[in-house]
């Protein structure tokens, strides 16, 4: 079994932590539907423009986990370019 994690910095095009809050939870719960993964707004809370997200997959393959992980991303920078994804870092844990 191998366990990996993806941390996603966004920049957000909101002005309130009430329009950050719906981008956020559509982002989290597509990403939960879509990739059978387990999401979570991770940090920067308080802050209404940005915010960290963070993903995890299982899977008895280290490729196909990373994969995952990756067409996440891939599909994040696709599916809201109102979004400016700054950083992202996959990890094996």
């Amino acid at each position: 079994m191998f366990v990996f994690s993806l941390a996603v910095h966004i920049y957000l095009p909101s002005h309130s932590l009430k329009g950050k809050r719906g981008i956020v939870k559509s982002i989290l719960a597509r990403a939960r539907q879509n990739f059978n993964v387990a999401a979570v707004e991770a940090d920067l809370h308080d802050r209404h423009g940005e915010t960290l997200l963070g993903f995890v997959t299982v899977s008895p393959s280290r490729l196909a986990g990373r994969q995952a992980l990756e067409r996440l991303e891939e599909w994040l920078v696709a599916e809201r370019p109102d979004v400016d994804v700054v950083a992202t870092d996959i990890e094996e844990r």
